[in-house]
């Protein structure tokens, strides 16, 4: 009987847990759709997707190939994040025209600007094509061999499949390989900045307040579609018109409530629900651990000189945000997971499957899975934390070792290539670094990589250091590089690029920056990166029978959504506060008055513009305040990764009521493992962002674009009319 309630426990969550999981939004209709309307929603599964009527997926584009956005007016307005929309608004500050500080608003089409390779992608139609992908897929394969086999067989799908000519065909994997999709995907490639709250706004409370609740965050830029006159995707031009899409979300300014519903569409980026507790508790104890020491290393030190320097806190604005934004999310996650006991209750899961294998006779087919990740997680995790000490001070956080890796990847295009290649590889570096080099500062990399090369020399386990590091003398490395090596700046770069590919070759090899991440790179895809795909590998197959596993020994009415791997998804759930610890309970809403109470004159993370201040002491907030007061902010249990950043918050009738942009500390773990009593994810009140957009930067213009609508007081009236 025990056993049998853990498996009902694991497989059938309790009601509450309606509110947790990322669905396929062609696949909502039966259980989702009751669940959803059981949670308050007024709408139909048809209303969210429709293959052949506009529906809410046609307003809700993936932005930039990163974030979420939505479509919010039918001249193809675009809402999303400002931290989405961060590097375009960096992009064209300066020190004459800082947009970061001040913010921008164009008043007419005329004055949106441009922004080159920055994209709007929307999903066009959703297709099962598991039994295409998989045939000829035989459990006699090997590993390598049915990964070849499916590979070749989604060509054939993304190749054969119909579209436009427009169009792109995508397929994807789901529930670890044991169902595979194909999504038809239209891009639009002229995208132009509307407007952007200052930094002071959309980045209030910056990465001090960054996955916390209460939070007081203006976190939203607005930007427009344009496309060719036969409204398709077009390059930039002069010629182009705003886009008009086929469906535009309707803005309501009824605000939320306690309980209200709140359906969350966007693009997620990855989770791992499904991970055994083995790889947990190697999250937990070795790889997030080294993470988290590297990036507060590098933080502490770009921090120091961003607060002293105006220049370097333009250059390393969004660099430092990217930079921050995870390792605060590992701490959260770390703590997460150890505080809901996310290991012990897999264990209880894995122990309830283990009996249900046997009940039903299952042994030789799945008997195996558990055993075997706990042998190979145990394999993996040296090669597993070598890797991650070399993605975070090669490939994320020392700008000389980045451009100097490219470099590296240069050279072995010649090799592997040839000489042609090469010099459109060299070419198209050459002309990417001169941007990369507008916000690059010397001295302050300097310093991140004498302290990040000096972990990674301690951290890495000796069996995979490059001889050359092993009784390396950090400091005596960091002069010898920054005093004579051609990537501290564009022009030796340029430079030392310049010439045919063997006289380049030459020279790189003789600069000292080059060699480190020569000694670095060669060491790690020698003694790491084979054995690492080896056992992941591995690893992969086995997770793809334990799904199975899970998939065919589950209830019929089990609720197992797919991990999330950046394609559009549904998540729904209701506004709830919740308690973090023991005597504290959190509201779901946050106002004004919480900007108020945090506001440090001239601070670099709790400034308050004055019109804001002149606003507040008015209590000028029009239409969209409430009570004499201006919301701002509200969580709900809606599931939420990386990528729903900018995603639409819509009310039960399909309206807007705010963006999602974040996730509550002490929830950031449900990447791993939801928990429906901490996982919260934060959004910005859309009438906040209307109360920016209109009382504080006076861009009447693009309010006129809008519906607003109350979908509340007309169901009063006509609840009202009837009696």
């Amino acid at each position: 009987m025990k056993i049998f309630r853990l498996l009902f426990i694991f497989l059938s969550l309790p009601l509450f847990a309606q509110q947790g999981g990322m669905w396929i939004p062609s696949l909502l209709e039966g259980m989702n759709e009751a669940e959803m309307t059981n949670l308050g929603m007024k709408m139909t599964a048809q209303d969210i997707y429709n293959l052949n009527n506009a529906s809410l997926k046609d307003a809700v584009p993936h932005f930039n190939g990163g974030c979420t956005s939505e479509v919010i007016s039918k001249q193809g307005l675009l809402l999303t994040n400002h931290h989405c929309g961060y590097s375009q608004i960096q992009s064209h500050s300066s020190l004459e025209h800082d947009y970061l500080e001040n913010g921008f608003w164009a008043m007419s089409l005329k004055e949106e600007l441009p922004n080159p390779g920055v994209t709007a992608s929307f999903m066009v139609r959703i297709e099962d094509v598991t039994t295409q992908v998989m045939n000829g897929i035989t459990e006699a394969m090997t590993e390598a061999d049915k990964q070849i086999k499916i590979e070749e067989n989604i060509a054939n799908v993304v190749q054969s499949s119909p579209k436009e000519a427009w169009q792109e065909n995508r397929v994807r994997t789901f529930y670890e390989g044991n169902q595979y999709m194909l999504f038809v995907v239209e891009t639009y490639k002229d995208i132009r900045l509307v407007g952007a709250p200052p930094s002071s706004i959309g980045k209030f409370g910056s990465d001090t307040d960054n996955w916390i609740w209460p939070r007081h965050t203006g976190d939203f830029s607005l930007f427009r579609i344009y496309a060719d006159k036969n409204n398709r995707p077009a390059e930039y031009s002069e010629d182009n018109v705003p886009y008009t899409p086929k469906h535009f979300l309707p803005i309501s300014l009824d605000g939320v409530a306690e309980d209200d519903f709140t359906l969350v569409f966007g693009y997620p980026g990855t989770t791992d629900e499904y991970l055994p507790s083995v790889a947990i508790e190697q999250v937990i104890n070795t790889i997030n651990p080294a993470r988290i020491a590297i990036r507060d290393a590098a933080l502490a030190i770009q921090d120091k000189y961003m607060r002293a320097d105006p220049q370097i806190k333009i250059q390393y604005a969004s660099k430092f945000a990217r930079i921050a934004n995870y390792w605060k999310k590992w701490k959260g996650e770390t703590l997460g997971l150890t505080k809901s006991n996310a290991v012990g209750i897999k264990k209880q899961q894995e122990s309830a499957l283990t009996s249900q294998i046997n009940k039903k006779g299952k042994q030789q087919e799945y008997g195996q899975i558990l055993p075997q990740f706990e042998k190979y997680y145990t394999e993996i995790e040296s090669y597993a934390l070598a890797r991650e000490y070399y993605l975070e001070t090669v490939l994320r956080n020392v700008e000389l070792l980045r451009t100097a890796y490219q470099a590296y990847q240069l050279k072995q295009v010649y090799d592997n290539r040839g000489a042609q290649s090469f010099e459109d590889r060299r070419n198209n570096m050459v002309e990417r670094l001169e941007g990369q080099y507008k916000d690059y500062s010397k001295q302050v990399d300097e310093e991140v990589f004498e302290a990040l090369i000096a972990l990674y020399a301690k951290g890495v386990p000796q069996q995979f250091l490059p001889d050359s590091f092993k009784n390396m003398n950090a400091q005596q490395l960091t002069d010898k590089v920054y005093k004579n090596s051609a990537f501290v700046d564009y022009a030796s770069v340029k430079n030392l690029l310049e010439g045919d590919a063997e006289t380049v070759i030459a020279k790189l090899n003789s600069d000292p920056g080059f060699q480190v991440v020569k000694d670095m790179a060669d060491a790690y895809f020698e003694k790491v990166a084979p054995k690492y795909e080896e056992l992941e590998l591995n690893i992969s197959g086995l997770e793809r029978d334990y799904m199975k596993a899970l998939l065919e020994l589950s209830p019929k009415d089990a609720r197992i959504f797919p991990n999330a791997n950046s394609t559009l998804r549904v998540t729904y759930g209701k506004v709830a506060g919740y308690s973090p610890a023991d005597a504290i309970y959190y509201e779901p809403v946050t106002h004004l008055e919480g900007v108020m109470q945090k506001y440090v004159p001239g601070d670099y993370e709790f400034d308050v513009p004055q019109k804001l201040l002149e606003l507040y002491k008015a209590k000028d907030y029009g239409q969209y305040g409430e009570n004499g007061k201006m919301p701002i902010n509200f969580i709900g249990t809606n599931h939420t990764t990386g990528g729903n950043s900018g995603s639409p918050a819509i009310d039960a009738y399909g309206n807007l009521i705010g963006l999602n942009f974040d996730r509550v500390w002490e929830g950031t773990m449900s990447d791993y493992y939801y928990d429906p009593a901490l996982s919260r994810n934060i959004m910005v009140d859309i009438r906040y962002v209307l109360f920016i957009v209109d009382k504080y930067a006076g861009a009447k213009n693009l309010i006129d674009e809008l519906m607003l609508v109350h979908p509340k007081k007309e169901k009063r009236k006509s609840k009202n009319r009837k009696k």
